[in-house]
């Protein structure tokens, strides 16, 4: 009985100590920090996706398929350019590269870019260390579709 008793003790004492130990986590936890700057998104990240096209966007007078991949060079300061091939219903749409683009990052990680010249606009969500990053088409009028998380492949 002794040794049933002593068990049941340790067993307690373990499982209490191990209860004060945890702390919980909340998703909305900040330490006040600013997560995410312009700086945050700075080198080049591959993309690639498909999307939906209703006219008028790009010209299309129907219902249209388009595939776009490149990849995007973010300089850290609110611009950079654009490398893309650019399809519509499997044919190849010229695309001069690179193509400038501006951009804004918000601290929590959201925010836009442009291709300048008439091109396409995002809203853009950024990770807090600037590693990926995802993207749906807002503009023109009839562009629709995201993108999967492009990850940067060079360097800041």
């Amino acid at each position: 009985m002794k040794r049933v008793g002593l068990w049941a003790v340790g067993i307690g004492v373990l499982a209490s100590v191990g209860l004060l130990s945890v702390t919980q986590g909340y998703a909305d936890d900040n330490d006040g920090a600013t997560k995410c700057s312009l700086k945050t998104l700075k080198g080049r990240y591959l993309f690639g996706g498909t999307g939906t096209l209703f006219p008028p966007a790009f010209g299309v007078t129907e219902v249209s398929v388009d595939s776009a991949a490149g990849y995007h060079i973010f300089d850290g300061n609110g611009a950079g350019h654009d490398y893309v091939t650019f399809t519509i219903n499997g044919v190849k749409i010229p695309v001069l590269s690179p193509n400038d683009l501006i951009y804004t990052l918000n601290p929590d990680c959201t925010g836009t870019y442009t291709v300048l010249g008439g091109g396409p606009e995002f809203d853009i969500f950024v990770s807090p260390n600037g590693d990926e990053m995802t993207s749906i088409a807002t503009a023109p009028k009839g562009n629709e579709g995201a993108f999967t998380p492009s990850r940067r492949v060079a360097p800041k």
